[in-house]
Formats: C-alpha cells, sequence, structure tokens
C-alpha cells in the first residue's frame, strides 16, 4: 500500500489511523484489516461514496438493522452494476462501429 492512497482512504473517512507522540501514523490491526477491506471494494470497481456508506453501518446488531443495510447496500451495488453494464454496452457498440468503419475504409482505399 502506498503512503498516498492511505491518506487518500483517510481523506475520505474510510479508514481513521491513530497518531503517536510524534504525529505519525499509527496502523493497529483493526485499520490494517480495513484497508484490505477498503482496498478489494474499490479495486473491484465501487465508488468511494458508496464503500464510505457500507463501512460506516453498524456491523450487526439483534434489532435486524444489519440485515437491512445489508440488502440497502446489495441493491445499490446491483444498481452501480447494471449502470456499468449499460456503459460498456454502449462502448462494445462504439468499438463494433469503428471496426467496421476501419473495415470499409481499409478495404476501400486506394
Amino acid at each position: 500500500m502506498s503512503a498516498r492512497s492511505l491518506r487518500h482512504y483517510e481523506d475520505e473517512g474510510l479508514i481513521s489511523p491513530g497518531r503517536r507522540s510524534n504525529g505519525f501514523r499509527d496502523y493497529c490491526p483493526s485499520t490494517i484489516d480495513r484497508v484490505f477491506v477498503v482496498r478489494s471494494l474499490l479495486e473491484s470497481g465501487l465508488p468511494v461514496r458508496l464503500v464510505r456508506h457500507v463501512l460506516s453501518r453498524p456491523a450487526g446488531g439483534p434489532d435486524g438493522g444489519a440485515d437491512a443495510v445489508c440488502e440497502e447496500f446489495l441493491g445499490e451495488v446491483q444498481r452501480y452494476r447494471d449502470r456499468l453494464a449499460a456503459r460498456i454496452a454502449v462502448l462494445s457498440d462504439q468499438q463494433a462501429a469503428l471496426d467496421a468503419y476501419l473495415l470499409e475504409a481499409r478495404t476501400t482505399a486506394p
């Protein structure tokens, strides 16, 4: 993990490392574990907003609230995935159109 990435995660409110007396950041094991979760979620394409949303929620509780949060989060992830799939479809169509243009241009070039 680069120091820049860690500072970015901290600036975005995704992690909260402690501070030593000299002002240096102190990454305890739970913060390190959280960094791995954050990195995994971001690498899977989720925007920081969704990662922050899921990490800001309580991990569980007897009132069943965690199930509702999980469903809400999964719904947001599904909507994000659907928007991504739509963008991919548009890009694929554009790529196919460019391929057809290039093929036509090459076969008709003098």
